[in-house]
């Protein structure tokens, strides 16, 4: 049995309303809920009946789409999940649906070349590699950088849609040196990745700065329809993280001119893969050895990737960031002791 797009649709706001373990939800709840999706996305206005979310609901507890979800009803009006834990995203799909979607990814590729199809070449690979694995048992073509114990991942979708939709969120959030979650109304503007971890880009209601949150971070959240949603101007987040390598940035960071010194043997690894897009050859020594300079703002994640070349890279400018550097490197070798202890 396969799945149209508006059933999927109204599978996933049923899901995510019964996951919400914040407010109880009556079937009236569910179907405002699934005609709001429906109206937002598709910009239908006939709303959903009673039956198809009633059918729904029996589809999701069946095994047809291998579902089985154990959706029960409480105080004989409010329907929930049993295991707070369940999702159906972590449902496993049919067959039928497999076959479906091998024809998509077929018809993808023969667009993969074209312009407008580069930055989905990679996603292309991995879908055809997850679908034939799903078909051929044992075997895996190719690897991608994953982290399985990643926490937040199941947040992407729903925080995409709150961003597309202007939905001002409440989010419960524990940063790592907070000793307790902190309850907040916050304004979504974009999500983004960096080494496999993902963070929203936020703002805070009481305040008036970005704010970099990350995913697997966010305890819990839900949407505020009733909240007016309050957009940040001025800022071009296509551009925004042009000078920067990783995420934290202020609107009031700009960009210096990092000039560095790497040695012989990373040389060649720094030409093929540049430390950022900026990246201008200044000179090549006849050692072997270059000097290049890269425009990025000045961030603990600039400094980490700079410490990971070890001895064989050395800031030359500014002298802010070779302060840091050195007393990053000092550090480091105070906790090893005395050369030749063991």
């Amino acid at each position: 049995m396969s799945i149209n797009k508006l059933a999927l649709m109204r599978y996933k706001t049923i899901d995510e309303c019964l996951r919400n373990r914040y407010r109880k939800w009556t079937l009236e709840d569910l179907i405002e809920k699934v005609a709001h999706t429906l109206y937002e996305q598709e910009g239908i206005t006939s709303g959903v009946s009673r039956r198809t979310v009633q059918a729904d609901i029996q589809i999701m507890r069946s095994d047809k789409l291998g579902y089985n979800a154990p959706i029960i009803v409480q105080e004989k009006k409010y329907y929930t999940y049993s295991d707070a834990a369940y999702s159906i995203t972590s449902a496993p799909i049919n067959n039928a649906d497999v076959e479906k979607m091998k024809e998509i990814v077929g018809i993808l590729k023969q667009f993969n070349g074209f312009s407008y199809f580069e930055e989905m070449s990679e996603m292309i690979t991995r879908l055809e590699n997850n679908l034939y694995r799903r078909t051929n048992e044992g075997r895996n073509c190719i690897q991608f950088e994953n982290n399985r114990l990643l926490k937040g991942l199941e947040h992407i979708n729903p925080l995409y849609q709150a961003i597309l939709h202007e939905r001002p969120l409440l989010i419960t959030y524990k940063s790592f040196k907070a000793a307790t979650a902190q309850e907040n109304i916050y304004f979504p503007y974009l999500l983004k990745e960096y080494r496999n971890r993902w963070f929203l880009i936020a703002r805070s209601k009481k305040g008036k700065l970005l704010l970099t949150m990350a995913l697997d971070r966010i305890v819990s959240f839900q949407e505020l329809p009733k909240e007016p949603f309050i957009a940040y101007d001025g800022i071009d987040f296509d551009r925004y993280f042009d000078d920067l390598l990783g995420v934290t940035k202020t609107e009031k960071d700009r960009p210096h001119k990092v000039i560095l010194h790497i040695d012989k043997y990373h040389a060649p690894y720094v030409l093929t893969k540049p430390i950022h897009h900026s990246q201008e050859v200044l000179k090549e020594d006849a050692d072997g050895s270059i000097i290049i300079r890269i425009d990025v703002v000045l961030n603990f994640e600039l400094e980490r990737e700079l410490l990971g070349f070890g001895e064989y890279i050395k800031v030359l400018a500014p002298k802010l960031l070779a302060g840091k550097i050195r007393k990053r490197l000092d550090m480091a070798r105070g906790k090893y002791g005395p050369a030749g202890e063991g």
